[in-house]
Order: structure tokens, then C-alpha cells, then sequence
């Protein structure tokens, strides 16, 4: 486990104990022993077991944890995903701060699957995007790996999107040629990513040397049809704004490479999961 999930890991369960369990110090007898299971309330796929039993371990390194279910795996209701065994005093201490994480990661990479499904039998690949909780960032982008959708860039260093206030502000075709050449020069092999609103600005981008994909955003799958048309193969095209579930069919089947969906992280509803002590 890298540091950063760590450190936030520390940082939550700093947040729910503060300076002690005070439930648990006068409700529970230092000698208690108990076993809970993570028990499954509904189906989906698991993300942040791993992450789950640091929480554990921090909170007592003498806690024992049974794994039932691997991240990335599939689970239906009523599956206990995993055992904890040790001190009940540490199972309750740490039961909240554990759920929020593999509920919220576990919701996200469930959420993802279905938006996979949903583009079938299209050869399109589903976008996570930078619509992320602060600070979980890699969990919430490798919970999205996990149901089958694909990270799109990281943050703002690790690839160049021009979006329509960059454009706004200075957008001319000379200045963006400028911009482009720039980029390859000091970071060579960096994809090169234009936003463009209208077909025209389309028509315009492909003029353009050095980019490696457009983001046709906010059109409808009508117009969509004719980007690729006009694109005829040339770029990489992403289809992005406002595509839901129950639309993402219509949009996959216009042609474009990529579709990416802001909900797969930031409009998820965590998933039923519990800590019982049967």
C-alpha cells in the first residue's frame, strides 16, 4: 500500500476516534472477544478490501482477518466478503471507518461495471474522469479499474486537455499550434487531448499537427455520427457530458473510441455492507 492511501487511512481514523472510542472504553470489557463478518446486504463488485483490513490492522495489529473476497471480484447478496477476530473493543472501533471505505470503493467499481455492460457489444472503452473525492483519487480511480472502465489522466500533469475556458481565453489555431509544438518538445510521447464544442471546431482541430484526440463534448449521438465521419479515423474521439446509464447504449454505437462519465466516481451511492457479530 502506497503511502498517500496510508496516510488517509490515518487521517479517517484520526477523524471518527479523536482521542478515544468512549462507547466502546465503558461498554465493552477489555478482555471481550468477538468475530464479525463483513457481510454483503446486496450484490456487486468489491473494491478496498485490502484497504479495509489496514484499517483494521491500525486500529490493532493483533486483529486476525480472514479474506473471502479479493478486490475486483464479484459477490452476491447475503456473501460475507471477510472475518475479523480479536478484541471486540478494535472491531467496533474500527467498523465505521472501514465500511466507508470499501462501501464507497465497492459502489464505484459496481457502478463502473454496469456502464461497461450497458456499452456492449460496441468497441468503445468507459472514462473515469478528475470528478474525484479530494485526497482519493488513486483509490477511486483504481476502484473504477477494477469494474472494467479506464483511467483517464491523473491529474493535470500527466496529460494536456484544452478545454473551452483555455480556449476562451486564448484559443486561436496559431497559438494552440504554438502550444502543441511546446508540449512536444519538452515532453515528448504526453497525449495531446482538444476540447471541442462544435463540428466546426472539429473540422478546425484536424487541421492541427500533434494531436492525439479530441473531446467532443455535450453533443448528441446525431451529431456524434458525423464527428467520426468527419474525423474518418484520424484522431482518437471522446464522447463526454451529460451520458447516463440508460443512454451510454446510444452513444457507444455512433463510433467514438471512448466515452467518459464523471458519475462513475462522483454520483455513487455506497453499498450495503455490514459489520455483524453473529
Amino acid at each position: 500500500m502506497d503511502d498517500s492511501t496510508l496516510s488517509l487511512i490515518q487521517r479517517a481514523l484520526q477523524e471518527d476516534i479523536g482521542p478515544g472510542d468512549v462507547t466502546s472504553r465503558y461498554f465493552l470489557t477489555d478482555h471481550l472477544r468477538s468475530t464479525a463478518q463483513l457481510v454483503a446486504r446486496e450484490p456487486g463488485i468489491a473494491y478496498g478490501v485490502e484497504v479495509a483490513e489496514t484499517v483494521f490492522h491500525q486500529v490493532d495489529p493483533d486483529l486476525t482477518l480472514r479474506r473471502l473476497v479479493n478486490d475486483g471480484q464479484t459477490f452476491a447478496a447475503g456473501d460475507v466478503l471477510m472475518e475479523v477476530a480479536g478484541r471486540t473493543r478494535s472491531l467496533l472501533t474500527a467498523e465505521r471507518t472501514a465500511l466507508n471505505f470499501i462501501q464507497h470503493l465497492s459502489a464505484i467499481a459496481t457502478q463502473t461495471a454496469a456502464y461497461v455492460r450497458a456499452v456492449q457489444p460496441h468497441p468503445v472503452q468507459v472514462w473515469d474522469t478528475r470528478k474525484t473525492t479530494p485526497g482519493w483519487r488513486s483509490l477511486e480511480k483504481a476502484a473504477v479499474k477494477a469494474g472494467g472502465g479506464v483511467n483517464h489522466r491523473h491529474g493535470l500533469y500527466d496529460a494536456v486537455m484544452v478545454k473551452d475556458n483555455h480556449l476562451a481565453a486564448n484559443g486561436t489555431l496559431e497559438t494552440l499550434q504554438q502550444g502543441i509544438d511546446a508540449v512536444r518538445a519538452t515532453h515528448p510521447g504526453m497525449r495531446v487531448q482538444i476540447e471541442a464544442a462544435t463540428l466546426e471546431q472539429l473540422s478546425a482541430f484536424l487541421t492541427l499537427r500533434g494531436v492525439d484526440m479530441i473531446l467532443l463534448d455535450n453533443m448528441t449521438p446525431a451529431t456524434l455520427r458525423e464527428a467520426v465521419r468527419i474525423n474518418a479515423g484520424r484522431l482518437w474521439l471522446e464522447a463526454s457530458g451529460g451520458i447516463t446509464l440508460s443512454s451510454i447504449g446510444d452513444f457507444a454505437a455512433t463510433g467514438v473510441n471512448a466515452i467518459s462519465v464523471g458519475a462513475l466516481t462522483h454520483t455513487v451511492r455506497a453499498l450495503d455492507l455490514a459489520l455483524d457479530i453473529p
